[in-house]
């Protein structure tokens, strides 16, 4: 009975607390970012700490719950998943219910709630994947199965976020599909083909939506359009500049200060890197070290494909998106539109980035039974 007892309040420690002590730092920072931000456009400046607050707490509550909910239920709802994601995504073209910001259509809104449907796309895409996967796997490596019908998922969830338009989440998406199937044993040159394939989709997107290629030129030259593509650029270096080993002090950043655009949801690691300093960001990266190397070990050794696949899945999706949003805010790739999880201020994003963990901490329990 003791052993029973044991088995089912069974966590992850270091996965559980390293994803704690990042929604902790996240809200100090959120509140740091974005009083200032806050009280100028609504009079209080705990306008938006309040919310995450209340966001956080609601993503812990979705991290236990997912932990004690068996994985195995994921796989008879793949394709209901995979549903909701598209009707979600339409509804944003064709309902009153979308919502516009900084010039693109991402956001459902209703009575004052947002949530970002791209976001839930890449949590069905992750859930498909390995339903499919593990069903397939004895002809995995036969084009017209282990192939084509997982780049017709993706292709549909590409054309309907392309017109929202939001280029980082397409390429997120496709990278996330690649490596899914690349792990999952699908023949190399079917792979090669599938990126020569994509290339001219890429290229029409970038030519009918202007901005990703301003951004592009932003980024490889930002001090020649410091006004224009290159500002979020050179003043997130500036941040980390400023920053140096130390840190300028929490509160005592300069450039979330009207500079450095969206200080608390895409450039909260610039914030970060100002306030917290060269100490505070690689603290930061380490938690994120351990989070990743946990769900890599979790996927490595759990025997149910389908228990492994997802495990991946959502630890490469994770992995994604901090890699792009910090090396974004680095300067090392174009700005994406990405919020870091975990820290940056966001439901959708913190809701379902805890739920991931939650349902990864059950298939490393159920496997250690």
């Amino acid at each position: 009975m003791k052993k029973l007892a044991a088995e089912q309040v069974n966590y992850d420690v270091s996965l559980l607390f390293s994803v704690l002590i990042l929604v902790g730092i996240g809200i100090v920072m959120v509140y740091s970012a974005s009083s200032t931000l806050a009280l100028e456009k609504f009079g209080k400046d705990y306008y938006f700490l309040k919310k995450q607050v209340l966001f956080s707490l609601l993503g812990v509550s979705a991290l236990v719950i997912c932990r004690y909910v068996p994985y195995h239920f994921y796989r008879s709802l793949s394709y209901v998943f995979l549903g909701i994601a598209f009707a979600l995504l339409i509804a944003i073209q064709v309902t009153d219910l979308g919502h516009s910001a900084g010039g693109a259509e991402r956001w459902l809104r209703y009575k004052g709630l947002s949530f970002q449907p791209s976001e839930f796309a890449r949590f069905a895409m992750v859930i498909y994947l390995a339903y499919s996967m593990s069903k397939k796997q004895d002809k995995i490596k036969e084009l017209s199965i282990g192939f084509i019908p997982h780049i017709i998922v993706l292709s549909f969830f590409i054309l309907l976020i392309s017109m929202q338009p939001d280029f980082g989440s397409i390429i997120i998406l496709c990278a996330l599909t690649w490596i899914m199937l690349f792990v999952g044993g699908v023949r190399i040159r079917h792979l090669l083909l599938g990126v020569a394939a994509v290339f001219p989709f890429i290229f029409y997107f970038m030519q009918k939506a202007d901005y990703p290629m301003r951004r592009i030129i932003g980024f490889l030259d930002p001090w020649q359009y410091p006004a224009d593509t290159g500002y979020q650029i050179i003043h997130s270096l500036m941040a980390f500049g400023t920053g140096g080993l130390w840190g300028a002090g929490i509160g005592q950043g300069y450039q979330k200060l009207f500079y450095l655009p969206e200080p608390h949801t895409d450039f909260i690691f610039s914030v970060i890197g100002e306030e917290l300093g060269l100490l505070g960001v690689l603290f930061i990266i380490g938690l994120f070290a351990v989070i990743l190397f946990r769900g890599i070990y979790i996927a490595k050794n759990t025997e149910d494909l389908f228990g492994s696949f997802m495990a991946l899945g959502l630890t490469i999706a994770l992995g994604i998106q901090v890699s792009v949003n910090m090396g974004v805010a680095l300067g090392l790739l174009p700005p994406k539109g990405l919020t870091l999880p975990f820290l940056s201020y966001g439901g959708t994003s913190l809701l379902l980035n805890m739920a991931c963990i939650g349902i990864l901490m059950n298939i490393g329990a159920s496997q250690a039974k």
